[in-house]
């Protein structure tokens, strides 16, 4: 039952999906939406701009038609005065074609936004295939598109043929009215009857737009195993990541150790803790831990400091409050000052009796660590 559960679409698809869906030119779209704002667009501009289109309009009949006995003998100047009527007649549909321009690019928008992909252009061999083509056919998706395009052309034709047969007795009643003043009066019939036809459409598309949405995001749905393998190619795989870390551990232990030679000295437990201390007068405001480690490199902290002859004490105490409290190239904190001052004082002696003759100073002992420093040996 696990298996199969896995093998199920039942996550939601990830940020990575959706972007990578975008990038093969799968975006949501909504042809009815496309529909409904191109024909309202339409019924807009026409209802809008009506009269400028049909003065012009009139303007260039007149001019294209009035006959002039020069231009009917002359074919540049009929050719000529021909071009200009096609190139008005144009300039009075720009602002129309415009709307419509308009409207194409922003509809989009409302969904998937606009996007441009060149994969959406490479060929699909398998969208080629009959068994697919019969599959896709006889599929789900087939199936409510077939009750969306006969609920839309009931709908759309019930509109229309109610608001036909409610305007009727208007239309005909024009056949007495004068041929200028019906004339207007039919283009407002037939623009006010197109607009609550095209205006039908928003039903359409209020239903289209959830159910595009829906699909959409169902046809990208990830299975367990899908999102697992996502998450390994996102984060790296887990025994690529660790080999990394090791490496990264074994590169900062490597510089850690190159610091131990310019220790002062390092401070022991004595076997279970190293810690090496550094301060440079004038340019540090406290000693610095230059290198620290428990066990092996600690052990391997006091080899290199006994081959660059490096002093080293057993301070159990300090050494396990500088291995918990510091960092490493962090200064140590004010409450162990005077341990740590105590010996650098040590250090400096031991400097001094190379030098000179006498007995071997001796380590300090009972070095001070406040309580709140303090780690107890147990939990070390």
């Amino acid at each position: 039952m696990s298996e199969e559960s896995d093998l199920e679409k039942t996550e939601p698809a990830s940020p990575r999906r959706l972007e990578k869906a975008r990038e093969e030119g799968q975006v949501v779209r909504s042809r009815e939406l496309g529909t409904f704002v191109m024909l309202m667009t339409g019924v807009f501009g026409l209802w809008a701009m009506g009269g400028t289109l049909g003065r012009k309009l009139d303007a260039v009949m007149h001019a294209s038609l009035a006959f002039e006995p020069a231009t009917a003998f002359d074919t540049n100047r009929m050719l000529s005065q021909f071009g200009v009527a096609i190139w008005e007649s144009l300039l009075t549909f720009l602002p129309l074609l415009l709307m419509f321009g308009v409207a194409a690019l922003v509809a989009p928008l409302a969904l998937g936004g606009w996007m441009f992909s060149t994969k959406s252009f490479a060929p699909d061999f398998k969208r080629m295939s009959p068994l697919a083509g019969l599959g896709r056919m006889f599929s789900a998706q087939s199936l409510v598109e077939l009750v969306k395009a006969i609920a839309k052309s009931l709908l759309v034709g019930g509109v229309g043929a109610w608001m036909v047969w409610r305007k009727l007795p208007e239309a005909v009643a024009l056949m007495n009215a004068p041929v200028q003043e019906a004339l207007l009066h039919m283009i407002d019939l037939v623009l006010y009857v197109s607009g609550v036809v095209a205006g039908s459409l928003l039903l359409v598309a209020a239903l289209d737009v959830p159910w595009q949405l829906y699909s959409f995001y169902k046809k990208l749905r990830m299975t367990k195993e899908e999102v697992k393998q996502e998450q390994k190619e996102t984060d790296g795989d887990p025994h690529i990541k660790a080999r990394i870390r090791q490496q990264q551990r074994a590169i900062a232990r490597r510089r850690m150790m190159a610091e131990v030679p310019k220790a002062d000295v390092v401070v022991t437990n004595p076997t279970h803790y190293a810690v090496a201390l550094r301060y440079e007068e004038g340019r540090m405001s406290a000693p610095r831990v230059v290198a620290k480690g428990a066990e092996e490199v600690a052990a391997r902290i006091r080899e290199l400091a006994a081959e660059h002859r490096v002093p080293v004490l057993s301070a159990p105490p300090l050494a396990r409050a500088l291995h918990r409290h510091v960092e490493l190239g962090q200064e140590i904190p004010a409450g162990l000052y005077t341990a740590v001052a105590e010996i650098l004082a040590w250090v400096y002696q031991l400097k001094n009796w190379h030098y000179s003759y006498g007995p071997q100073p001796d380590g300090p002992k009972e070095l001070l660590v406040p309580d709140e420093l303090a780690v107890p040996e147990n939990r070390a």
